[in-house]
């Protein structure tokens, strides 16, 4: 600003000559406390079946915020005000825009895009994006989040006396900025930039008191003792194993006594001692719960047969454990069903044993009923291929197998079964065809004319579809018949010459629905005990585009399978390690080191340590070797002023700290002037009478 000529700076404050500037928090000559920096970068995974995902929450008041996207994904805001009110806004072309009183500039670059808000902002922003193809993207965020919960110092409490001298403390509550009121602590210690304030502790009411006649009598000593503080029991057992529960513990004021002791005291000793919290939540991952495995093929291929599935229990990490409800379990075992019809051996037809057919009738007996070794089973043979003299018969010969479990048979390869495979051919001879010269003068013609009228070609359906969908195509089928009783006869007996034409027409000319689409498997998730291999199933369009799943008419393929199923070898199981007695000035650490077994059921097996290949870890160690930061502590009281009436007590404070080995020395009580001082003087009640 300039005045007369002189051109003066003008700070923040509106004040000439200042040098006062905002922070990034936007207050003026601020430290930058009231405000924390939030950036990263973060991948977008959408799918057909997750299509919209949560990028970045920047809450009101948020100043300097600047988002960047790198790759194809479309970024939408979704505010919301104080008031309660929503609103959805997208971002198709380069601008500057106003949302909620916010003014934001969008870039939109070939493959990025940007926001730019100097803020502050007057709604939560959301920052959105949905599904529109399969590539990722990556979002970059940067912001300054005001911390809208902030320590605010309470007024000190009233004095614990009204006269001889006594104490007051103050305290420090959590304030919600926005809402200007006190909340639970607990939104206070979520940003780690709020430290709460300590109590601060004064002397009050120094005035003597009327009955008294002053501080009659100080005692000198030399003995000093540490302040009295908070000791807290273990935490209980959580409530429950696993969904989320509650654990608690207790505690108690303490004081160390000069030899050493720890004695419990009142609780209004430790009142200028912040107290630990006494709840937490535990256990916050979810139950183990049922996972069915893929079905086994069916135990037939004909008829009705079982399939078998694994069904295992399975945590938050993906490990097959125990603890999953037995009446919840998924059953592992179901009936099958193969649209195929069963082979069943024909029935045994009589047959005239006639002296020069014998053979063929021994034949005919031999038995066509599988066992249970792989067995090569003949059909019966055909019908001879002529009427009268020399002809062929032929049959066909199958390997098969009875399968005890379900009692059912079923074919199996050629090479499976041992031994000669029986003649599928042979010849056959039926009486003599007359060939005397009246025969052939008068019945040759005849003759010929009836053989042609016995056996004929029909078309008889056509052959399966070459495709279930999208146009195929089927040929016709030409089948030798006996005119009179429609039976279907050898090729051989019908006049190749006059063999229908090949015939074929179009079917399932519909467009194919979508179908499922399986990646590869993973990796399995453990080398033994069980473990997980996962892969991505999901729905598409015969032009591999995405489709919904519920457009998938077939049964979901399985996602995910059981691996590696099979006890581990002995292993060391090593705990965590428990918490130091102490933050400072030495202790020991301990923690549980164990031989166990992880077996296929998910529990383990403890076993003896020499089961166990290599060193077992050390199951104990030194805590950090810090000495303790300066402290103040008191020593003993000096007798009371008066012998009889109301008079005081009075003691010193020292300066010490406790070393890396447990020992206290005392310091300079420069080191100590930050602390809260402790009450020095007290009053105290001798007989009421005077000699």
């Amino acid at each position: 600003m300039c005045i007369s000529g002189i051109c003066q700076t003008v700070g923040c404050d509106r004040q000439l000559g200042s040098s006062a500037k905002k922070d990034n928090c936007g207050v003026c000559a601020g430290d930058g406390s009231t405000c924390r920096l939030v950036r990263g970068q973060t991948k977008v995974h959408l799918s057909p079946e997750k299509k919209e995902e949560n990028v970045i929450a920047v809450p009101l008041g948020s100043r300097s915020v600047r988002i960047t996207v790198k790759g194809p994904a479309l970024l939408f805001i979704e505010s919301k005000t104080l008031q309660g009110s929503r609103g959805e806004h997208s971002f198709n072309s380069p601008g500057v825009f106003v949302v909620e009183n916010t003014t934001i500039e969008f870039q939109k670059g070939a493959d990025r895009q940007t926001f730019k808000i100097a803020g502050p902002l007057m709604a939560d922003f959301i920052f959105k994006t949905r599904y529109t193809v399969a590539k990722g993207s990556v979002v970059q965020f940067f912001f300054y989040q005001p911390i809208s919960h902030q320590w605010r110092q309470t007024d000190f409490f009233p004095c614990t006396v009204t006269c001889g001298g006594g104490y007051q403390l103050n305290s420090a509550e959590c304030m919600d900025i926005r809402l200007k009121r006190v909340v639970p602590d607990h939104y206070c210690h979520y940003y780690p930039e709020n430290v709460k304030p300590k109590p601060k502790l004064k002397e009050c009411s120094m005035d003597p008191c009327p009955s008294s006649d002053g501080f009659k009598e100080i005692m000198p000593y030399d003995h000093f003792q540490p302040l009295p503080r908070w000791e807290h029991n273990p935490w209980t057992a959580c409530s429950v194993s696993c969904g989320g529960g509650i654990q608690r513990r207790s505690f108690v004021c303490v004081e160390e006594s000069m030899h050493a002791e720890i004695l419990q005291v009142e609780e209004w000793k430790c009142m200028y001692a912040p107290k630990p919290k006494v709840m937490q939540t535990c256990n916050l991952f979810d139950c183990p719960k049922w996972i069915a495995m893929e079905w086994s093929q069916c135990t037939v291929t004909c008829g009705r047969g079982l399939r078998y599935r694994v069904v295992l229990c399975i945590n938050h990490r993906g490990q097959h454990v125990g603890g999953c409800n037995p009446q919840m379990k998924l059953h592992i075992k179901e009936e099958c069903v193969i649209p195929v019809p069963c082979y069943k051996p024909k029935e045994k037809s009589p047959v005239e044993a006639k002296l020069p057919w014998l053979k063929q009738a021994q034949e005919l007996e031999e038995t066509r009923i599988a066992t249970e070794e792989p067995k090569f089973i003949p059909e019966p043979w055909s019908a001879c291929s002529t009427t009268c003299g020399p002809g062929i018969q032929v049959r066909e010969v199958r390997c098969r197998v009875l399968l005890t479990f379900t009692q059912t048979e079923t074919e199996l390869p050629e090479e499976e079964c041992e031994g000669p495979k029986p003649p599928t051919e042979r010849p056959c001879l039926l009486e003599a065809c007359d060939h005397s010269p009246v025969s052939r003068e008068l019945g040759g013609p005849l003759q010929e004319k009836d053989s042609e009228m016995i056996y004929d070609w029909e078309y008889a359906g056509f052959t399966p579809c070459t495709a279930t969908c999208l146009g195929g195509y089927q040929e016709a089928i030409a089948v030798c018949l006996h005119i009179q009783t429609h039976q279907t006869v050898n090729d051989s007996l019908c006049d190749l010459a006059h063999r229908p034409p090949p015939m074929s027409q179009a079917c399932h000319t519909e467009p194919c629905p979508p179908r499922w689409h399986m990646g590869s498997w993973g990796a399995c998730s453990a080398t033994c005990g069980v473990g997980i291999q996962t892969r991505d199933v999901y729905c598409v369009h015969p032009e591999e585009s995405p489709a919904p799943p519920e457009e998938c008419r077939d049964e979901k393929p399985h996602a995910l399978r059981a691996c590696n199923q099979f006890d581990c070898p002995p292993s060391w199981h090593i705990e965590e390690w428990q918490q130091c007695p102490r933050t400072c000035g030495g202790g020991t650490q301990n923690r549980r080191v164990t031989c166990r077994q992880l077996l296929t059921d998910g529990s383990f097996l403890n076993l003896s340590d020499e089961l166990c290949q290599g060193p077992k870890a050390s199951s104990h160690k030194s805590c950090a070797r810090t000495d303790c930061p300066p402290q103040l502590a008191a020593g003993d009281w000096s007798k009371c002023s008066v012998t009889c009436g109301v008079g005081f007590q009075r003691r010193k404070q020292v300066c010490q700290k406790l070393t890396a080995k447990g020992r206290r020395v005392p310091l300079a009580e420069t080191l100590c002037r930050d602390l809260p001082g402790l009450p020095l003087v007290r009053p105290c009640q001798m007989p009421d009478h005077c000699g």
